[in-house]
């Protein structure tokens, strides 16, 4: 089990929140963690965004695109 303070709207302060033993096979990075002092349930969810695109031409600048009235 690991241990990590967390704010629980429960008990309205920092606690200790534990990982309970995980079935999923995750180990110590396991998204679901208990509050030692409730034991509210919270589920961290951990995101991955994808690199922004860089140009490459360096140099050139965009105009933006004039429309005839």
């Amino acid at each position: 089990m690991s241990d990590r303070e967390l704010y629980c709207d429960s008990c309205e302060g920092v606690v200790p929140f534990e990982a309970p033993p995980c079935v999923d096979g995750h180990g110590a990075d396991c998204p679901e963690l208990v509050c030692t002092g409730c034991g509210a349930a919270v589920l961290i969810a951990t995101f991955a965004f994808p690199a922004p695109r860089v140009d490459h031409r360096r140099g050139t600048t965009r105009r933006p695109h004039r429309r005839a009235a």
